[in-house]
């Protein structure tokens, strides 16, 4: 009896790792072919696009690609889209931290509904926001400069916010009570107690924001002219001329560098990103 339940248990074992490799080579395989195809010439990539190993190894579409276009190389595009994003997190870090703080610990007049003022910017459509946005910075004078894919970040993102509020909601008030008897008055008991306690939910939204503001094209698209201003992603969508002959296994080689750093984020705080959500998601 028992060698046929452990028999039943190892049969169900193997064809469960069987269906999640199968499902985990289905969900990478876009990035394998994208990966083979930056090592392919550009007459192989599609008469050959089956083949995940290319049949010649051409490492110079990255040499190729990294030289960029317009006489600008590709160091510079990597620069501009670290400086956006590095000081977006930042931005966005500090702002939502003290605005969650101010919800979830501070009372003040109509705090319910200045809240819930907040929780519908969430379901405000980008498209909405475009245009009016686009006039305001226009008229201040920052079209073409990184300061409109900054400066908005350091109002906070109600997204970020309710997250943080959450895990505030989960540390006990007695905390901030034993500081303020200490002599702490709200800014200390801020950053004295609350910042450290709040690791793992700002790591999480340092990891988010790093990975949408990296990736974003079209606000780069709408406020960058200058090519020398020009994010990853939109050098990127520069290598596909439709009145050229596209370079396409420069362009993917490019594209496989640009996942570099996110890959790099992803699997160095991957552990605080599942702690961040699940702490959040359990407490309130």
């Amino acid at each position: 009896m028992n060698s046929s339940v452990k028999a039943i248990r190892l049969s169900r074992s193997i064809i469960v790792h069987v269906f999640v490799t199968l499902f985990a080579f289905l969900m990478i395989y876009p990035l394998l072919w994208m990966l083979s195809s930056s090592l392919k010439d550009n007459t192989d990539i599609f008469i050959n696009a089956h083949q995940l190993i290319p049949s010649k190894w051409n490492f110079d579409n990255y040499v190729t690609g990294f030289k960029g276009f317009a006489g600008i190389s590709f160091a510079v595009f990597f620069k501009n889209s670290f400086i956006i994003t590095i000081l977006s997190v930042i931005g966005t870090v500090i702002s939502s931290t003290m605005v969650a703080y101010g919800f979830a610990r501070i009372r003040f007049k109509w705090a319910p509904f200045w809240f819930s003022c907040m929780m519908l910017t969430m379901m405000l459509p980008g498209e909405v926001l475009m245009i009016p946005q686009y006039i305001f910075f226009h008229k201040i004078g920052w079209i073409n400069t990184f300061l409109p894919l900054i400066v908005p970040s350091f109002f906070g993102g109600a997204f970020f916010i309710f997250l943080i509020i959450q895990f505030l909601r989960g540390i006990p008030k007695e905390l901030d009570e034993s500081a303020h008897i200490d002599g702490c008055g709200k800014y200390r008991t801020f950053i004295l107690i609350m910042i450290p306690l709040l690791v793992p939910p700002i790591i999480t939204v340092s990891i988010f924001k790093f990975y949408w503001t990296w990736d974003d094209f079209f606000s780069p698209l709408l406020y960058l002219n200058s090519p020398k201003l020009a994010t990853v992603s939109l050098a990127i969508k520069s290598f596909a001329d439709p009145t050229m002959k596209t370079d396409w296994g420069a362009m993917f080689a490019m594209s496989i560098l640009s996942l570099v750093p996110i890959f790099i984020i992803f699997f160095v705080f991957q552990k605080y990103i599942v702690e961040g959500i699940s702490t959040t998601g359990l407490k309130g």
